[in-house]
């Protein structure tokens, strides 16, 4: 059985300690060698997980949890890989996947497989997985023609480029948005001015966060904010009514995903600096 996670209201979440908002919203065993890890959230039944193939090639499982005779029976999923040189086979097609490659693996894909080029720099791959309604084409999405843009500014600390990946514009989905954020070095602040959107819940996956830096990922509702402190390869759950921003003692690169109400990269609610609290 994959780990599960349920859904909290705003009034519960605004009286958990630090502990109970680490057990609720962080996800901390992730990119462990030569296995998968899949934690199963109750908010729209999305799906975080990795997997990092060692010394082996390794089979997408299927779970109990999903009552279903194939993990992407009623799902896709998309992988980004954060680690070394990687490939990942969807039925009878091989996709290399080098470091922020992205593949986006449609409804109906019946045996799905990770591999390192090599052991001693393997691929980590990390998942997203929603619920789909409708097939789309699999597809190989390099991270050269992941639409980048860039936001912020040094002077605010929050400098950064947007790849978008699986979008309306980009790779299409069922329901699934995903694509990965690099800040630029002296930059630290990610998603800010904050925003809300609650058609869609949304999780965020920190990467390249150096050994002896964190992140201070922010949560909560707009005016009862919360912090979770993070490390590398740590993911965070978003409720839909939560801001979803964060600022690292070093500068790093997070991987955001979102399935829900529809695909639009751009609805969201923005909210001021100078309203939060």
């Amino acid at each position: 059985m994959m780990k599960q996670r349920y859904a909290q209201s705003p009034k519960e979440v605004s009286e958990l300690n630090t502990d109970e908002l680490r057990a609720n919203f962080l996800i901390d065993d992730l990119m462990q060698p030569d296995q998968f890890s899949f934690t199963y959230s109750h908010y729209d039944r999305a799906i975080v997980g990795s997997v990092m193939p060692v010394n082996s090639e390794l089979e997408l499982p299927v779970y109990d949890n999903l009552k279903s005779d194939f993990f992407l029976e009623r799902r896709e999923m998309g992988i980004i890989n954060v680690g070394g040189q990687g490939e990942v086979t969807i039925d009878d097609t091989t996709y290399p996947v080098s470091k922020l490659d992205a593949v986006f693996a449609g409804r109906g894909s019946r045996k799905v497989t990770f591999k390192s080029s090599s052991p001693d720099t393997p691929a980590q791959f990390y998942l997203y997985s929603v619920p789909a309604h409708k097939e789309f084409p699999n597809k190989l999405i390099k991270k050269e023609e992941a639409s980048p843009s860039t936001l912020g500014s040094s002077a605010t600390a929050n400098e950064r480029t947007i790849y978008k990946y699986i979008h309306l514009e980009g790779a299409r989905s069922s329901q699934l948005v995903m694509g990965l954020t690099i800040l630029a070095q002296g930059s630290v602040w990610n998603t800010m001015p904050a925003h809300v959107h609650d058609r869609r819940m949304e999780a965020y996956f920190y990467f390249d966060v150096p050994d002896d830096q964190v992140v201070f990922h922010m949560m909560g509702e707009p005016q009862e904010t919360r912090h979770i402190v993070v490390k590398n390869n740590n993911a965070l759950i978003s409720p839909p009514w939560s801001i979803h921003a964060g600022c690292g003692t070093a500068n790093y690169g997070f991987i955001w995903a979102m399935g829900g109400e529809n695909l639009v990269y751009s609805d969201v609610d923005p909210i001021a600096i100078k309203d939060l609290r």
